[in-house]
C-alpha cells in the first residue's frame, strides 16, 4: 500500500460522521475469527486511545491548536468506540485478557525484528519477555476459575510458557527508564514507540477497571501485581519517546503512527467486513494528519521533512505468529534485568529493586501462587492423570 504522508490527503474532516448503529455494529466471533483479527482490534484500540490522551494534553498546553485538537478528539472518539465494540460478548473478560497479552507479545516481537535502532530493540525484547510470562499467569487462571484453555484464544499462534518470572518484573522506579530516541531517528522508530506505549496503556487501564470485577481473591491479586507491572511499560517504552519534542510535533507523529498503523491492519487484515473499517479509518486519519500538518507548518514555521523524510511509510508490521523469535529471545535473555538505563546480568541488577521486590513481595506473590499447580498440556483437563492413578 504506497501512501505518502506529504501527498496523500485522505477524507476531509468535516466529512467525518458517524451514526450510533456505525459505531456499534456486529462483532468478531470468538472461534470463528482468526486471532489477528483480534491483536489488530485490540491494537488499534490502543493506537486510538494513546491519540486521544496526546490531544487532550495538547488541548491543555497549546492556545492555537484547541479547535482543532477539539474536532480531531470528536472522531477519534467515535473510531476508538467502533473499534473497541467489536470486541464480542461471546469472550470473557479473562478470555479478553487472554486476548491482550497475546497482542502484546506478537506486535512487540515484530517491532523488536523491525526496529533499526540496536539500543531500542533491546528495551522491546525485553518487556515482550514480561508479556509473554503474562501470557502464561494468566492461562493458569483461566483453568482455574472457568476450567479453559487458553489456546482456544490464541489459536495455537503463541507459546504459551513461562519467561522471565512475574515475580522479578517489579523494579524500583529509576531502573524502569531507558533513553529516549534521538531528534534524528527513523520515523519507523518513533512510530514503533509510539505504538507500543499506546499499546501498554490500554492493557493497564483493562485490568485497573476489570481486576476488582473478580470475587476470587487470587484473580483479584493477579490483576493487581500485572497491572503494577503494565504500569511499568508505560514507563519503559514511554521513556523512549523523546521529552524534546514539542506538542505539534508529538501530535505530527501521533497522527502518522495512526496512518501506519491502518494502513497495515487494511493490508492485512482477512474478515472483509473488519477490512473495511481499517480502510475507511486510514482515510480519516489521512485526513487528520493534513490538519496536524497545517498546525505544524503555520504555528511552528518548520518543515515536516524534518520528522517526515519523504513521507513514506516505514514496514509494517507483520501480523504473523512470532513463536521462532520468541523461543529464542525466552533462551537467551531471561536472565537479563535493569541498572538505570543499561540491560545487565541478574547479577549486575540495581540494588533498589532488590529491596522494592522484597517489599512488595513480602506477602506472597499472587502470579507465582496461581501457577503452582499449572501445567499445560494438549486436549487440558481431558488428557490429565489422576492424581493416585
Amino acid at each position: 500500500m504506497a501512501i505518502n504522508l506529504l501527498k496523500d490527503k485522505g477524507m476531509p474532516l468535516e466529512r467525518q460522521r458517524m451514526t450510533w448503529k456505525d459505531m456499534v455494529g456486529k462483532p468478531i466471533s470468538k472461534l470463528d475469527d482468526d486471532a489477528f483479527t483480534r491483536i489488530r482490534i485490540i491494537l488499534m484500540n490502543g493506537v486510538e486511545l494513546d491519540s486521544l490522551r496526546t490531544k487532550q494534553v495538547a488541548l491543555r498546553c497549546h492556545r492555537e491548536g484547541r479547535v482543532a485538537l477539539s474536532q480531531l478528539m470528536r472522531v477519534e472518539q467515535h473510531q476508538a468506540t467502533t473499534i473497541n465494540w467489536l470486541l464480542a460478548p461471546d469472550h470473557s473478560p479473562l478470555e479478553t485478557t487472554i486476548g491482550y497479552e497475546q497482542t502484546a507479545i506478537e506486535v512487540t516481537a515484530a517491532v523488536a525484528q523491525l526496529e533499526p535502532d540496536p539500543y531500542l530493540a533491546q528495551g522491546y525484547r525485553y518487556g515482550l519477555l514480561e508479556d509473554f510470562d503474562h501470557l502464561y499467569r494468566y492461562s493458569a487462571l483461566l483453568d482455574r476459575l472457568e476450567g479453559k484453555d487458553a489456546n482456544n484464544i490464541t489459536q495455537g499462534y503463541t507459546d504459551i510458557v513461562p519467561a522471565r518470572a512475574t515475580l522479578f518484573h517489579h523494579r524500583a522506579p529509576e531502573h524502569e527508564l531507558v533513553e529516549p530516541y534521538r531528534p534524528d531517528a527513523a520515523l519507523a522508530t518513533k512510530l514503533h514507540a509510539l505504538t507500543l506505549t499506546g499499546g501498554e496503556y490500554q492493557t493497564h487501564d483493562y485490568y485497573m477497571n476489570i481486576g476488582p470485577i473478580f470475587a476470587d481473591p487470587l484473580a483479584r491479586q493477579l490483576y493487581a501485581e500485572i497491572a503494577s507491572v503494565e504500569s511499568q511499560h508505560i514507563t519503559h517504552y514511554g521513556s523512549m519517546l523523546n521529552p524534546n519534542e514539542t506538542v505539534l510535533e508529538k501530535l505530527l507523529l501521533t497522527e502518522a503512527c495512526e496512518v501506519w498503523n491502518y494502513a497495515g491492519c487494511a493490508e492485512q487484515e482477512t474478515n472483509p467486513r473488519v477490512k473495511a473499517i481499517w480502510e475507511r479509518f486510514l482515510d480519516y486519519e489521512l485526513g487528520h494528519f493534513q490538519l496536524a500538518l497545517q498546525l505544524f507548518k503555520e504555528v511552528e514555521q518548520r518543515d515536516p521533512a524534518e520528522l517526515l523524510g519523504d513521507g513514506r511509510l516505514p514496514p509494517f508490521i507483520p501480523y504473523r505468529s512470532q513463536r521462532e523469535f520468541v523461543r529464542k529471545v525466552v533462551e537467551t535473555e531471561t536472565q537479563l534485568r535493569k541498572r538505570g538505563t543499561e540491560f545487565v546480568d541478574e547479577s549486575q541488577e540495581g540494588r533498589s529493586s532488590l529491596d522494592y521486590r522484597k517489599a512488595v513481595n513480602a506477602a506472597g506473590s499472587p502470579s507465582e501462587t496461581v501457577a503452582a499447580t499449572y501445567s499445560w498440556m494438549a486436549g487440558t483437563e481431558l488428557m490429565r492423570e489422576k492424581v493416585g492413578t
